[in-house]
């Protein structure tokens, strides 16, 4: 399998990549953007993946050399994936890129830095990643990820070449499921239409029965809120729901994080424990809750997601637009919803979540008050619910 069959629906992205990898039109710079899932990352490491092949151009991203393998496994020397837990990237981490961006590589072909979340970086760590783009190292290439254009400096954007991705469709999902996890077509075509395009959504759903459940949970709240008092009940139940797929996200790693921890200061329980323990505990400590918090924070946005995709299914639905529902598993209460509200009540209804979105994510409002105002919000007249 070469690397390129991992970017799914993304056809144009893949001939610009390979055309580039080639020796056409490559640049120190590049920008990847497009909508959460579309696999901004995933095609940023293809693309250094190929660029580090010991294949012929032509041929390059092969996914079977040497080089290929350990990118691919995020081994390679010379190709560095920036990704963080937390809510920022600073300037000092950039810092530290830049200067290895300086650095000649270890191997015969490029230094390649990959940062996955550019749209995190404070305005200090812009700047000075700004100087080390406007003058790069002759075989140094810097490849940054983001949603949108708008998300990045113009400063910054300005010296990258853009390469925009899309949300694949749920047929092309589904393909890939079948194709690369073995998932049963019936259980493939539901993960594609529930994930709406995001390819590790849609495997977390396609492989784990847990992950189903909370988010048939989720999207069932549209149909029960009917009442203060239901919405109230409904905003407790979305944010434990989040909060407990969060801890299933995060536990294990947490554990592990400590695990090394102790082992690399030889600590051992009811032992004595260095002095410079305590330190490295409160940081590492430090470290999980604000990963927590983000990862959290993930999670209730996904959750508010799937909610705007039962009412645009019932929007659909009204006007009679052609294709399957996005939650045909519901349609049942997609139907009701349709007959006990308007299109118009239901794009109100989505205008309250995407509110509460930017209440959380760029207010930071405690999410169970964003939440408890939404679903006063999206209420269905008395009666509605069975």
């Amino acid at each position: 399998m070469t690397v390129w069959e991992q970017l799914v629906g993304q056809s144009r992205a893949v001939e610009a990549l390979q055309t580039a990898a080639a020796g056409h039109g490559m640049s120190h710079a590049w920008l990847f953007t497009g909508p959460p899932g579309s696999g901004r990352s995933n095609a940023a490491v293809a693309f250094a993946a190929a660029l580090q092949c010991d294949r012929a151009p032509e041929q390059a991203g092969c996914g079977q050399c040497h080089q290929c393998h350990t990118v691919l496994a995020g081994s390679h020397a010379d190709v560095a994936v920036i990704r963080t837990q937390k809510l920022s990237i600073g300037v000092d981490e950039v810092r530290d890129l830049v200067r290895r961006a300086a650095l000649s590589p270890v191997g015969r072909r490029w230094q390649i830095l990959v940062v996955e979340d550019a749209d995190r970086l404070t305005d200090q760590a812009c700047n000075a990643l700004l100087k080390a783009i406007e003058e790069p190292t002759d075989r140094t290439v810097w490849m940054l990820c983001a949603p949108t254009v708008d998300d990045v400096l113009p400063t910054i954007r300005s010296r990258c070449r853009l390469l925009t991705l899309t949300t694949p469709t749920a047929r092309d999902v589904a393909a890939f499921l079948e194709r690369t996890d073995g998932v049963a077509p019936d259980l493939a075509a539901y993960a594609a239409r529930a994930s709406q395009g995001h390819i590790g959504r849609a495997r977390a759903l396609a492989r784990d029965e847990g992950t189903r459940a909370r988010r048939h949970e989720v999207v069932s709240l549209a149909r029960r809120v009917t009442s203060l008092g239901a919405a109230m009940r409904a905003a407790g139940e979305l944010a434990q729901v989040a909060k407990d797929e969060a801890e299933v996200q995060t536990g294990d790693l947490d554990a592990r994080e400590r695990s090394d921890l102790d082992a690399s200061y030889g600590v051992v329980e009811r032992g004595r424990r260095p002095r410079e323990y305590g330190p490295a505990l409160a940081a590492l400590e430090k470290g999980q809750k604000t990963r927590a918090k983000r990862r959290h924070l993930d999670v209730v946005d996904r959750g508010l997601m799937d909610l705007v995709s039962v009412y645009r299914d019932a929007i659909a639905l009204a006007s009679g637009a052609p294709g399957d529902l996005v939650n045909e598993d519901i349609r049942a209460d997609v139907e009701e919803i349709v007959r006990t509200s308007s299109p118009e009540h239901n794009l109100r209804r989505i205008a309250a979540i995407f509110e509460a979105r930017e209440q959380m994510l760029e207010f930071n409002v405690p999410p169970a008050l964003a939440l408890e105002a939404m679903m006063v919000a999206l209420q269905a007249p008395e009666g509605s619910s069975r």
